[in-house]
């Protein structure tokens, strides 16, 4: 199996060589491969978004190396690493961060606008996406008048809109209640094996990291 991510020995502290120094991340290794869908399990506070935001090239390490598709991240330049992302990188949140003054289409369509997507080609992409996760009915309602469930699922299918081949979740849906969480989860697990999507999930919920390929567990700042 190709290897799409490499997280090779992450180091990160924050306020470095001041006062109050807090070190997250301590030679942090990791690998995804094609098609692979890895839990990320981890408490709270344990680091795991600081390893998800340098995954997602959002953030960068004190030492240590990325690369996404064999291409190393170390550096590149502002411009490159955004369009690296662009192209490479879908993200998902556990607060779906939908834009609330337009429409569940409209959201899904912003991203590949801002890619260069045809307006034509990003609404036919977007009402896809919307209806194989069940909402496309809803796809004229502004986020306000969507359960949390349907705004999640909107997050996804704008995460996937430009074609990334690689997922990242940061508790995707650690904000829904039990029964809205394993259907949603489901739908999210339909979404990535549809695709073929390699994906870093990152969960605190043993029973849905268990339904991916394989778990991993962060602790004290190093992946085990």
């Amino acid at each position: 199996m190709s290897e799409m991510l490499v997280l090779d020995g992450l180091t990160k502290a924050y306020n470095r060589g001041k006062p109050g120094e807090v070190t997250v991340l301590r030679g942090a290794t990791l690998s995804v491969g094609t098609g692979e869908v890895v839990a990320l399990v981890a408490p709270s506070g344990a680091g795991k978004s600081t390893l998800l935001h340098i995954a997602g090239l959002l953030d960068t390490p004190d030492e240590g190396r990325v690369a996404i598709g064999g291409m190393a991240m170390e550096g590149l330049r502002d411009r490159a690493r955004t369009e690296a992302r662009r192209r490479e990188v879908g993200f998902i949140y556990q607060f779906h961060h939908l834009l609330p003054e337009f429409t569940a289409l409209e959201n899904v369509v912003l991203p590949q606008l801002a890619n260069g997507v045809a307006r034509r080609e990003a609404e036919a992409r977007a009402r896809d996406l919307l209806g194989r996760v069940g909402v496309g009915p809803r796809e004229g309602h502004r986020p306000a008048a969507l359960s949390g469930g349907e705004q999640q699922r909107v997050a996804f299918c704008r995460a996937l809109a430009n074609a990334p081949r690689l997922l990242l979740a940061d508790e995707p849906t650690g904000n829904l209640d039990p029964g809205t969480s394993d259907q949603v989860f489901g739908v999210l697990m339909d979404l990535v094996r549809g695709t073929g999507l390699s994906a870093l999930i990152a969960t605190h919920n043993l029973e849905l990291a268990a339904r991916m390929d394989r778990v991993v567990r962060l602790d004290a700042g190093r992946v085990v």
